[in-house]
């Protein structure tokens, strides 16, 4: 017996020998499990379009045609229409169309003013009326008592006059020639 416990022993030995080497690292990493969220957004937006694309080549869409009613234009006595004053070259001011002297256009402007105190006002310029004369009958509307006030500004096309030898105008022959552009 005493053969077989030593025996015994010396396995039991063996084992633990064993079983300490088994517990040693794998020099291959060892990777968890996880999902991939990029290739999973791909997915999902993929499907997403295909959806949409089926969805609407399966829609017909189907009209009805209609004869809409044409613009009308609002009638002078409107109230809640703006009032157009243009101001010309060499001060010539109109109103909606009627051209006005200098000294009849405050008195017009407290007329329209008593007539409707929420009255709106657009100005509007020629491309040759100076700048002075344009404010001029801007203070003359406020001085009224019209705080509805509008600018109609769009691009000089043709308006005014350019200046000789800017592109696309020609000079007059033994005219001297124009002066340098400044630097920018």
């Amino acid at each position: 017996m005493c053969a077989q416990s030593e025996s015994a022993n010396h396995l039991h030995a063996d084992r633990r020998v064993l079983l300490k080497f088994m517990h040693l690292a794998s020099p291959i990493p060892h990777k968890r499990a996880r999902i991939e969220i990029i290739p999973l957004i791909d997915i999902m937006f993929f499907l997403l379009a295909s959806f949409m694309m089926v969805s609407l080549s399966q829609t017909h869409m189907k009209g009805i045609k209609v004869q809409l009613p044409a613009p009308q234009a609002q009638p002078p006595n409107d109230p809640n229409r703006p009032v157009s004053i243009r101001i010309g070259a060499g001060n010539a001011v109109s109103f909606d169309g009627q051209i006005v002297n200098d000294d009849e256009v405050l008195p017009r402007l407290f007329r329209l003013h008593e007539a409707n105190a929420g009255i709106k006002v657009s100005i509007s310029a020629e491309g040759m009326a100076r700048h002075g004369d344009v404010i001029t009958v801007l203070d003359k509307a406020r001085r009224a008592g019209i705080e509805k006030v509008g600018y109609q500004i769009r691009a000089a096309t043709g308006g005014a006059a350019a200046p000789p030898g800017a592109p696309g105008v020609p000079v007059a022959p033994g005219a001297p020639p124009p002066p340098p552009a400044p630097p920018r």
